[in-house]
């Protein structure tokens, strides 16, 4: 686990809950003068965010042929017919075999850590046994592995214009499809995603 998403969770209060610090919280959105291909038109829903460093989940890039059914027959766990076709989120380039599960925050377990008022981290396999059987959030998408920052990192990122901030919110990152994050998150802004792409090209 990143450092600091344990800083987030040793710092909280009951069931993990931290002080809302620096971007957590918020979703970055990849701009054209990203230059790592794996974060292009990418969508992070940052985790935690402090002196330490950055934590956060790539929300918007499925692994394709890689359904949630699949990961619940390796882990033994018993799919249901509501899950057959669930996405797999490609979470970011660290700890690709760590699965994360982002949700609303009307499940909470002992090991979950709660973003904030409305969103909540959990990564154990109890959670998604309960999920499958319909005990689970009403909001969620599952991810495998995450993207990290270390210290001032980011902010070094910021500086060069890499990524945009917006506050997330459970429509934008539950309930959009998503192919139709990235244009979303910038309409949200209110930049015009067509003209975003054409200023970087006569940059």
């Amino acid at each position: 686990m990143h450092p600091s998403l344990k800083s987030a969770a040793l710092g909280g209060q009951e069931n993990g809950t931290p002080d809302r610090t620096w971007l957590a919280g918020s979703l970055l959105i990849a701009t054209p003068t990203m230059s790592d291909p794996r974060f292009k038109k990418s969508v992070i829903f940052m985790c935690a965010h402090d002196a330490a460093g950055a934590m956060g989940i790539v929300i918007n890039h499925e692994l394709p042929d890689v359904p949630l059914s699949l990961l619940l027959t390796q882990l033994a766990v018993k799919p249901s017919e509501n899950f057959a076709d669930f996405p797999v989120l490609q979470g970011g380039p660290v700890e690709t075999a760590r699965g994360l599960l982002l949700h609303t925050d009307d499940f909470c377990k002992s090991d979950s850590i709660r973003i904030d008022n409305r969103f909540v981290v959990t990564g154990t396999i109890e959670a998604l046994r309960e999920m499958v059987v319909g005990e689970g959030p009403a909001d969620k998408l599952f991810a495998l592995g995450y993207a990290g920052w270390g210290p001032e990192q980011l902010e070094g990122e910021l500086a060069q214009d890499a990524w945009l901030v917006v506050d997330a919110d459970p429509e934008l990152v539950f309930r959009t499809p998503a192919n139709q994050k990235w244009e979303k998150a910038l309409k949200k802004l209110g930049v015009d995603p067509a003209f975003l792409a054409a200023s970087a090209g006569r940059a």
